[in-house]
């Protein structure tokens, strides 16, 4: 039988079909037409020049109710597909509520249908911490829907999404596991990424700046935590978890077990990129307001508004079933210190890497 994957070549995509590839005969991406060219380009690097005896890339669009498939095609892959890993969304605070709810909502549920049509064994949904929203207090893998506002229209479609998959779950219609990444950056042991937001932004502000560098202080620095996590940690646990017939029905959290406050993060960040900081007070909703207004000024500093309320976020995420179900498998976050350089230093000699909202 065949695993059907969205996603795929992005951040997250790319990495995990290089370990799935060893349990199933056959890896169906569904890929945008506009990503073509990259997809064979990443299956190439990933499997090299035989790579289509492991990959078969199937252009489609998770926007259209039938994936943009010929009913032909389509009828074909729910015939042999069992497990769907749909990745595939749009990453971006700034995501308009049309396109958040097109791709994000819209686009997971038609992935919905196509796994319960195919009567697959498993779906595996990537979602995220920050379903969570701006709810004061810990959040659970237990907890989705708790009355909580949202920070902007990623975090909202998320969540909706996620509501989609959790009803289909508990319906008995299509056995599914949720994953629930906190902010993911690059690799731990070389730092590689595809792309620069949320902690890149502070990195790549304090890079531009001499030695001593000024450090906006948004919000109490020792009342708000930054959960980071890094790729690798991810993708090892998505395709360990992935894999238990204990893990159907169930979120997994991946988050940090200890996560630091921002102060501390931030005190990090300057230890790693050589810098002595001035810290500045500066207030989030102003501050947030003239960036969003500012192109010139936007671009002068290099951080994205919608980021900014991160430095004051109220909730703490713990991650019971994850820590149980990796339990002796050497699979644990790393603490940030202990790969933060790594992380810079990627991004000192990547300057040109640009943002980017594919998964």
């Amino acid at each position: 039988m065949s695993i059907f994957l969205t996603g795929f070549p992005g951040f997250l995509g790319s990495a995990l079909v290089g370990r799935l590839a060893d349990r199933t005969d056959e890896i169906v991406c569904l890929v945008q037409p506009k990503y073509r060219e990259a997809s064979e380009t990443r299956a190439a690097e990933l499997f090299g020049p035989d790579w289509r005896e492991t990959l078969t890339l199937v252009e489609g669009d998770i926007t259209d109710p039938e994936l943009g498939l010929s009913e032909t095609t389509r009828t074909d892959l729910e015939s042999r597909v069992s497990e769907v890993f749909h990745l595939a969304a749009v990453y971006d605070l700034a995501v308009s509520p049309e396109v958040g709810e097109s791709v994000n909502v819209d686009g997971t549920r038609h992935v919905l249908d196509f796994a319960e049509a195919a009567g697959v064994d498993r779906f595996h949904h990537v979602s995220t911490c920050y379903v969570s929203g701006r709810h004061d207090g810990v959040f659970t893998e237990s907890d989705l829907d708790v009355g909580q506002s949202f920070n902007n229209h990623y975090e909202e479609t998320k969540f909706r999404a996620e509501l989609l998959v959790r009803d289909r779950m508990e319906s008995g219609e299509v056995p599914a596991t949720v994953y629930r990444p906190a902010i993911v950056v690059g690799d731990s042991q070389t730092g590689a990424t595809q792309k620069y937001d949320g902690p890149y932004y502070m990195i790549r502000l304090l890079l531009r700046q001499p030695r001593v560098a000024v450090v906006p202080r948004l919000g109490d620095p020792d009342a708000a935590e930054l959960n980071v996590v890094p790729r690798d940690y991810v993708v090892d646990a998505i395709d360990h978890l992935s894999g238990l017939d204990r893990s159907k029905n169930v979120t997994y959290q991946l988050c940090d077990p200890n996560p630091l406050t921002i102060r501390a993060f931030t005190s990090t960040l300057l230890d790693a990129t050589g810098r002595i900081g001035i810290s500045v007070p500066t207030p989030v909703g102003l501050t947030t307001s003239v960036l969003k207004r500012s192109d010139t000024l936007r671009e002068l500093v290099g951080i994205e508004p919608e980021t900014l309320p991160y430095f004051t976020h109220p909730t703490r995420y713990v991650g019971a079933n994850a820590r149980k179900h990796l339990a002796g498998t050497g699979i644990d976050p790393p603490p940030f210190e202990s790969y933060v350089s790594r992380i810079v230093e990627f991004v000192r000699e990547n300057p040109d890497i640009r943002p980017d909202a594919m998964s």
